[in-house]
């Protein structure tokens, strides 16, 4: 593999970078990755050594995340997408692969939406399709204890919240991944000037997922025992999209991307590369496919569902 390229842009006066791994002879479209709030744009191994070898990987510092500028927490979602239009822009080619989780699930999603003819396949881990009313008080809670200065119990909150706690439901490598998050959300607390706005910006801008999507072909996964948003919610969203794929990582919860990172990444290699997916090894229940007619009669009126 070639050297790694960073390149520094510019969107509403705000510096932010991306960083690519360029492969010598890709077998498909570059793979672009956009992670949590708070997730740089170096925080990709596994999907480094899994889709290094078949295409170029990009990763990046958007405003507001990793060494981007800092983002206003009143400032829309919107500069985000021009942000990321600018970077598709800048790789010089007409389609890439795009790659979301948790909230890079919703910036991805609403950049198919808004370019379908610049994505060439879309994959959605962990999609916050909804927010509770009980998960948006948590959230103005620990916005309060953030900017009170109370780090360590904010650190605490969030690692609490965003795992499944519950010792019947097997998830690997929790109690690590557990501790790993807590030390990460209290650096982050202690040294990062994106935390506070990251979660501004959530409390102000409940967004709109709805309007589906047509014309790129979408996996979408989840944790199988995912309690911040249970895989039933992820699986209703997914079914709004046209052309879509379902599947349930085994032990796991919203932490799949940690927990099981190499299985992500190869059901992420399988989808980009166009290999079968129904053999993966680790999918906790049969994957769920929803085609273009289904898509259709839902909006006209009927049930949404997988086949």
């Amino acid at each position: 593999m070639s050297e790694e390229i960073v390149r520094s842009l510019t969107v509403d006066g705000m510096r932010y970078a991306y960083r690519v791994l360029p492969r010598p002879e890709p077998v498909t479209e570059p793979v672009v990755v956009f992670g949590g709030a708070l997730q740089g744009m170096f925080g990709w191994p596994q999907m480094e050594d899994r889709l290094g070898p078949v295409a170029d990987l990009v990763t990046a510092d958007l405003p507001g995340m990793g060494s981007g500028a800092v983002c206003p927490a009143d400032a829309g979602i919107e500069v985000l997408h021009t942000a990321v239009a600018r970077i598709i822009e800048d790789l010089g080619v007409p389609r890439v692969n795009l790659f979301g989780y948790s909230f890079g699930a919703i910036l991805a999603f609403r950049q198919a939406q808004r370019y379908p003819d610049r994505i060439a396949r879309l994959v959605l881990g962990g999609m916050p399709s909804t927010l509770t009313d009980a998960q948006h008080d948590g959230l103005r809670q620990v916005a309060e204890i953030l900017a009170a200065g109370r780090a360590e119990d904010f650190a605490t909150r969030v690692a609490d919240a965003m795992i499944c706690r519950d010792e019947d439901r097997v998830v690997r490598h929790r109690q690590l991944v557990h501790r790993y998050v807590r030390r990460s959300l209290l650096h982050v607390a202690r040294h990062s000037p994106h935390a506070a706005h990251a979660l501004g910006r959530t409390l102000a801008n409940r967004l709109d997922l709805g309007g589906g999507l047509t014309g790129v072909p979408t996996l979408s996964f989840a944790g199988e025992h995912d309690t911040v948003v249970p895989p039933a919610a992820q699986r209703a969203f997914a079914t709004t999209i046209e052309d879509s794929r379902f599947a349930v990582i085994a032990e796991s919860d919203h932490w799949v991307i940690m927990e099981r990172a190499a299985e992500v990444a190869d059901l992420t290699w399988r989808f980009f590369t166009d290999q079968p997916l129904h053999s993966a090894p680790y999918l906790a229940e049969p994957l769920s496919r929803r085609g273009a007619a289904l898509v259709r009669r839902a909006t006209a009126g009927g049930t949404p569902s997988f086949s």
